[in-house]
């Protein structure tokens, strides 16, 4: 859990300095549903840049630790 907060204020601070961040991450397009690496888990994530929102959809942590 730790490694996706890291993860997510950068993403939100690389969005402060105006990089559009809707396109980092895995996914079909920009602008949809993203994913990215955690800490061997993963999480999935969407932008929305007109209301300042990076939104964690879900988490998933490394298979071992399940």
């Amino acid at each position: 859990m730790t490694e996706v907060e890291r993860l997510a204020g950068q993403l939100v601070d690389l969005a402060r300095t105006g990089i559009d961040v809707s396109d980092f991450g895995n996914g079909p397009r920009p602008g949809g549903l993203r994913r990215m690496d955690a800490a061997g888990g993963w999480f999935y994530f969407l932008v929305a840049p007109r209301a300042l929102l990076i939104i964690i959809v879900r988490i998933m942590p490394p298979f071992d630790a399940l």
